[in-house]
């Protein structure tokens, strides 16, 4: 039984077309897609079997096969990325455990949030599908209100119970809390990492189910799971010093190379 890693990547992206082959500059200059930064940040962890892209796009199969990736084609007709990865396990086939679904616009994910993800999933087997958070500090939180405030959608906050069962997921954020919070402070607000890990039952049963109508409104694919009464395991993860980051406009790319030179990535 094996453990995948299906980047999910798609070319006609509304709020920022193209976003898979943006180019994000590190701390040396150098110069990655998007695409190849996310894949890099998958290839690093350890525990994973194998590797794919999946895609719809023949520009970003061509990227993915250049710098030295797994590539999946996948139909255009998906609606998010769950559904993507869906179809790619259908071609990969059998004798899987476990399917990690790093969005592409990810690239800044620690390997050790992805190598938590699936010891909490293996430590629930009750639980079908899992996914990270990661508690806010002041710097983060105050960025999330600072998007909410200039009508950009960006990050994903997530609230759950005390067994780390999902309640909801949000762009707005979400608790409501009125306090400032010192930059490096912990705050009670938690920053959704767009990550999934599910077993390959649920994660095939996932295109059956209707989109409902808090995913539609909240444009969140997850809440699909929640809307039709299937619980998903929220994984605490620590930043361990690490920033994290979604690309999910083009104001992200300065913000994110700035990242990357704070940590000295290259």
């Amino acid at each position: 039984m094996s453990v995948v890693c299906i980047i999910p990547a798609r070319y006609a992206s509304s709020r920022y077309p193209g976003k898979p082959l943006a180019v994000l500059r590190g701390a040396t200059g150098d110069a990655q897609s998007l695409i190849e930064r996310s894949w890099r940040a998958a290839m690093a962890v350890d525990g994973f079997d194998a590797v794919y892209v999946a895609t719809d796009d023949e520009r970003i199969a061509e990227a993915a096969e250049r710098f030295g990736g797994r590539v999946l084609m996948t139909s255009e007709t998906c609606a998010n990325g769950t559904e993507r990865c869906a179809e790619a396990l259908g071609l990969i086939g059998g004798g899987v455990e476990i399917v990690v679904n790093l969005q592409g616009d990810a690239p800044l994910t620690p390997a050790w949030f992805l190598e938590d993800l699936i010891a909490g999933l293996r430590a629930a087997p009750d639980a079908a599908v899992a996914t990270p958070v990661l508690r806010c500090d002041g710097e983060t939180l105050n960025a999330l209100k600072a998007d909410r405030l200039a009508g950009r959608v960006g990050g994903t906050t997530a609230v759950f119970d005390a067994a780390h069962r999902a309640l909801f997921f949000s762009k707005e954020v979400i608790p409501f809390t009125a306090g400032t919070y010192p930059e490096d402070a912990e705050t009670p607000v938690f920053h959704h990492v767009g990550v999934y890990a599910y077993r390959p039952e649920a994660l095939s049963a996932y295109p059956g189910l209707a989109a409902g109508r808090l995913e539609q409104m909240e444009g969140l694919e997850q809440l699909r799971f929640l809307e039709h009464g299937h619980p998903v395991l929220c994984v605490e993860v620590a930043a361990r010093g690490r920033q994290f980051w979604e690309l999910n406009n083009p104001e992200d790319v300065p913000r994110i190379e700035a990242m990357l030179a704070q940590m000295n990535m290259p």
